[in-house]
């Protein structure tokens, strides 16, 4: 049979595969570095084991392992099944799984050893970031060239958010990547000062705000459909959510330097410009919940759905959250505290992790030539165990971040500090418990994943997929 009258579900099942094992992995290096902060000798005196080195190995992995491996699967997945034609290249999209496996392996090696150009999301070094940038022309190319091929007329608004996430993550990835390698594994930002500083924020955000929101926001705009059975509640709300969220949040990014050397007047656009971004955060939280509208009872006995539902829950908490912090006056009392660990981790664990899981969850027996997941209670039990670990991480946090603002600028009748910062870190440490123990249980549920996984791909059969004669608006 010709393979171009099938879908190309190869590609897509490997990166789902991937998108499960990474996670493990990912998560296990949060769980261990949580740890390490309530139990500093876990370090054992290794320097690949020390904090600072596998802290940014733990957020490479959940970002750029777990989530963008769950992007490529998707991604490919949706592109072909909403404009009814096979993938633009097979052997370009074979060369973006291989190509980003290498990048990952490379970054699992290097940052342990010490290599690291220091920036925050961007710490690879250059022959990595040169990896990172083919693999993605790579992407790119196959993600729109079988756009332009597509057999329907209308580009559907899932297919707007990836391609949205896929261009601005080239520009981010190459202004922020600009360096001077000056031997094989170190090398300098082109950049120096506060502007080194404002171009890396305007990445970092940038990167949470298309990366970790534009992307996983093309997941919702198929998949919570798909698997609630109802149409998107408002089409037109979905495509004033998009260019309303991709044109403010990158001016969003100077928030992240309030108090700076920064100039004030830049500090403060980053300000006004987060909070302005409350109002498409909301539009698109609003429009995926209402998805539901006639088919609420599902949720009783869908754990994908609780999974997809929650997950915009937290995207909507997350989302007021974070233009709430951007605000200098309470901004003065979170900034350098948890409080900020706990709004990353309510958006990466609860919208993140939760969207991904769902989206992830749907395409598995699909990969596999199942009608569902080997145990569907498994996936119950996985949310239940992940939501509760989710509540435990971030509410300890939240304590601990207040809790540190407020010792540490509080100062006696004769302007003195009241509280050393020892103080302030002994008083953290039971909520550095807490929040190992709802990371645990966050890892926990992901090992469930794995484990469900492997039963329901463990006598999967070749999957073909045939491609509609007959095009239609939605796939």
């Amino acid at each position: 049979m010709d393979k171009e009258l099938n879908y190309n579900y190869r590609i897509v099942k490997q990166f789902t595969i991937a998108t499960v094992v990474w996670g493990v992995i990912g998560m296990l290096a949060g769980v261990f570095i949580a740890a390490q902060l309530a139990w500093p000798a876990l370090n054992f005196d290794i320097a690949w084991l020390t904090y600072g080195r596998l802290r940014p190995l733990h957020t490479n992995a959940v970002i750029f392992a777990f989530g963008i491996c769950g992007l490529f699967a998707t991604s490919y997945y949706v592109v072909q099944r909403t404009c009814q034609v096979r993938l633009f290249s097979d052997k370009l999209a074979a060369f973006t799984f291989w190509g980003w496996q290498l990048v990952l392996v490379s970054a699992a090696i290097t940052l342990p050893m010490g290599f690291t150009r220091g920036k925050e999301y961007a710490e690879l070094e250059w022959p990595i970031t040169l990896l990172i940038a083919v693999v993605w022309i790579a992407y790119a190319v196959v993600f729109f060239g079988t756009l332009i091929k597509r057999k329907v007329k209308h580009i559907y608004v899932a297919n707007w958010f990836f391609g949205a996430y896929i261009i601005a993550v080239t520009l981010l990835h190459v202004v922020n990547g600009a360096s001077m390698p000056v031997s094989m594994w170190k090398s300098y930002s082109a950049y120096a000062g506060v502007q080194d500083a404002m171009i890396q924020w305007w990445y970092g955000h940038n990167a949470v705000g298309f990366i970790l929101t534009a992307g996983y926001l093309g997941m919702v705009y198929y998949f919570i459909p798909k698997q609630a059975e109802r149409p998107v509640y408002s089409y037109r709300l979905s495509i004033v959510h998009f260019w309303a969220l991709i044109f403010t949040y990158m001016w969003a990014g100077p928030h992240h330097l309030h108090y700076t050397a920064l100039p004030d007047w830049t500090q403060s656009i980053g300000m006004v410009f987060s909070l302005i971004l409350l109002a498409p955060s909301w539009g698109g939280m609003i429009n995926g919940i209402m998805t539901l509208s006639g088919a609420w009872h599902k949720l009783r006995s869908d754990p994908l759905l609780k999974f997809m539902i929650v997950s915009l829950s937290f995207y909507g908490m997350a989302t007021f959250e974070g233009p709430m912090m951007s605000i200098k006056t309470v901004n003065a009392l979170s900034h350098y505290t948890d409080w900020g660990i706990a709004h990353v981790h309510s958006g990466a664990l609860g919208w993140v992790g939760f969207i991904t899981m769902g989206s992830i969850y749907y395409l598995i027996p699909r990969m596999s030539g199942k009608r569902e997941m080997w145990s569907v209670r498994l996936v119950d039990l996985h949310f239940w165990v992940a939501t509760i670990g989710v509540v435990l991480y971030i509410a300890s946090m939240w304590i601990a971040g207040v809790m540190q603002g407020l010792m540490w600028r509080a100062v006696n009748a004769d302007g003195t500090l009241t509280y050393t910062f020892v103080e302030g870190v002994k008083a953290t440490y039971p909520y550095y418990v807490i929040r190992f123990t709802g990371g645990l249980l966050y890892l926990g549920g992901m090992v469930m994943m794995a484990f469900n996984t492997f039963k329901t791909m463990q006598d999967a059969q070749p999957v073909e997929a045939r491609i509609p004669t007959l095009s239609t608006t939605h796939a």
